[in-house]
């Protein structure tokens, strides 16, 4: 009995936000007076093209990094690839409680990504991929807390419930 999740950071709109940019940056370049020769751009190494497409490489590599969850009768394992290669495991009694919470990404945690609790609670970290407002809360017993965010909240809480049942973890809230 197993609940896997793999979750991706969706950047779409950001996409939008560079490619008007980008637009305008080119327009400038090729049509403004005249637009810049050929040797001209040689000469400065074709840097307004390199200011273009650079952008665009960096939020195709954000969207990259991917979120894995596993939660079992052994515990919670999670790996946010590529900053951690290595599957991370929380045994079940290094958990206090497990709970399905409501958080607000940007009011708590100032965005999407992996995340520190705002107003200095670094002992607070969230790992937040999705719009959604609900995630799963653990709150360990050396005071630490983690937040990941889930696309399949409903299932995680039905697993959560059948998995509490079934094994008897005291965690599981």
């Amino acid at each position: 009995m197993e609940f896997e999740e793999k979750q991706h950071l969706k950047l779409w709109w950001l996409y939008l936000i560079i490619g008007v940019d980008a637009v305008i940056v080119i327009s400038i370049i090729l049509f403004d007076k005249g637009g810049m020769s050929f040797t001209a751009l040689k000469a400065v190494y074709f840097a307004p093209f390199w200011a273009v497409l650079l952008p665009f490489a960096i939020i195709y590599l954000i969207q990259q990094n991917v979120l894995t969850l596993r939660i079992n009768e052994e515990g919670i394992f999670y790996r946010y690839f590529p900053f951690k290669a290595k599957l991370k495991h929380l045994k079940w009694d290094e958990i206090e409680k497990t709970y399905i919470t409501k958080y607000d990404a940007f009011g708590d945690y100032g965005g999407y990504g992996v995340k520190s609790r705002l107003w200095f609670k670094f002992n607070d970290k969230a790992y937040i991929l999705n719009d959604k407002n609900k995630g799963l809360q653990l709150e360990l017993k050396n005071g630490k807390k983690l937040l990941f965010s889930s696309n399949r909240i409903d299932e995680m809480e039905v697993f959560l419930i059948n998995l509490k049942t079934r094994y008897t973890i005291q965690a599981i809230q």
